[in-house]
């Protein structure tokens, strides 16, 4: 019988990969999402990041059961000619269905109602411990609370951003706004932006935001070169400022990470206020001002200015633990440069994450984050899954001689400084720069 399929190859494909003129390919069907991808849930930048290549694997990563019938209306009637499934995307495809069958991704225990419980206890105690309180100790504890606060908020803001949380869509999008805007004052609609990059581009350094840290971070001396951010779309430079801060950085991380909140909040109001398309962005709006209203009310309440700069330093202190954890899961692995590519998902999210090695007592501390490469792998995976399924990510990984990068909480900070150190050793002695960038170009993975 003959085949009345229409087939590009793969090259072909290549050619469709911009804004514009966007074609992906699910499963060696081709798809057209050029209008689309402005109104697409996830952000413009996965699927231009991912454009003229075939995503299957981060198609089923990222997209529930129910979003395969949306894509009879962006079929272009093409077929991928050489389209092909490596071993390591059959197996990766085969434990996505088993976990579905299984009703994981259904089964959200009951952590979330623990969460919010825990949460507006902690709250009660810190706004009790400043309102009704005469302590300096006591003021200073409170503020330290309110860190952890923002650490527990934050993994359920991140819950919610990945899948339901809320018995709906829209008491969903209710509780981003909630534990992100309102609550952190961090907006939900700034973390999604980057926060799928992130994902899509895992250890991109020209491509995943997360990474791009100049003047203040670099975690390669390929920074050195004045790479240009696509996700940013300028140039990242590496001028004398940059050096100086990236010269001693190994000794900086700790203070900066406790004053990365104000980061959050600058990126915050740069998105908000920008030209740029943001989905919601009057609630995140409405959402930002509620928490500038709270914040600093609870602040002057304290009765003198030595306290409120001390309370407030403590919550961010408390807090730099969630962002220290953040960089631990990513700084330390493998780095490349260039855009991602479907064809290695797998690959490529073992080859960028480190997890965190902890007793499950201490999972509620770490939200679920230190299991990294469980949930770069299965993202839309309740957190309560994640330790269960770790074992046989890691007989996977064994099975395709994959990394699978397991380090406790001290080990992970002593590779974290150790990599920092590193390229600040090489940004000191800049001379040397043409001979370590090419070491370092032979010995990247990419």
């Amino acid at each position: 019988m003959a085949d009345d399929k229409k087939y590009i190859t793969s090259e072909e494909l290549s050619k469709h990969n911009k804004s514009g003129d966007l074609w992906l390919s699910i499963q060696g069907k081709v798809y057209d999402v050029t209008d689309w991808a402005k109104l697409h849930p996830g952000g413009e930048v996965p699927l231009l990041n991912l454009g003229g290549q075939d995503v299957t694997d981060a198609f089923i990563a990222f997209h529930p059961g129910s979003a395969w019938k949306h894509l009879d209306r962006f079929f272009t009637g093409y077929h991928l000619r050489d389209f092909h499934v490596s071993d390591m995307s059959r197996d990766y495809r085969n434990l996505a269905t088993q976990f579905t069958r299984s009703g994981m991704f259904e089964k959200k225990g009951h952590g979330v109602i623990y969460s919010l419980c825990f949460v507006s206890v902690l709250l009660a105690i810190c706004f009790y411990g400043v309102l009704r309180c005469d302590g300096f100790l006591t003021h200073i504890l409170s503020g330290g609370l309110l860190g952890l606060i923002w650490m527990q908020v934050a993994y359920l803001g991140h819950d919610s951003g990945h899948y339901n949380i809320m018995i709906s869509p829209r008491f969903n999008k209710l509780a981003q706004i909630l534990t992100g805007n309102c609550l952190t004052g961090i907006s939900i609609a700034w973390w999604k932006w980057t926060h799928n990059a992130h994902h899509i581009a895992c250890n991109s350094l020209d491509y995943d935001p997360d990474l791009q840290h100049l003047p203040m971070l670099a975690v390669s001396t390929r920074f050195f070169t004045n790479l240009t951010s696509q996700f940013y779309g300028r140039k990242l430079e590496f001028d004398q400022i940059a050096r100086f801060f990236i010269s001693y950085q190994h000794l900086t991380y700790y203070p900066v990470m406790c004053v990365a909140r104000v980061n959050l909040y600058l990126q915050t109001f740069l998105l908000l206020v920008s030209n740029r398309r943001v989905p919601d962005r009057a609630l995140n709006l409405l959402g930002i001002m509620i928490f500038w209203t709270w914040f600093p009310l609870l602040v002057s309440c304290l009765p003198n200015w030595t306290e409120r700069v001390l309370f407030v330093l403590a919550s961010f202190c408390v807090c730099a633990v969630q962002h220290i954890q953040f960089t631990l899961n990513h700084f330390a692995a493998d780095v490349y440069v260039g855009p991602p590519k479907g064809n290695n998902w797998f690959e490529k999210q073992t080859a960028g994450t480190i997890d965190i090695d902890c007793p499950s007592w201490m999972d509620w501390f770490f939200g679920g984050l230190q299991f990294q490469l469980e949930h770069h792998l299965f993202p839309r995976l309740p957190r309560c899954h994640l330790r269960k399924v770790s074992p046989i990510i890691r007989e996977l990984c064994k099975k395709h001689n994959l990394p699978y990068r397991s380090l406790t909480f001290v080990e992970a900070n002593k590779w974290t400084l150790r990599t920092l150190r590193a390229a600040a050793v090489e940004a000191r002695d800049f001379s040397m720069a043409p001979r370590n960038l090419l070491w370092e170009a032979v010995n990247t993975h990419g």
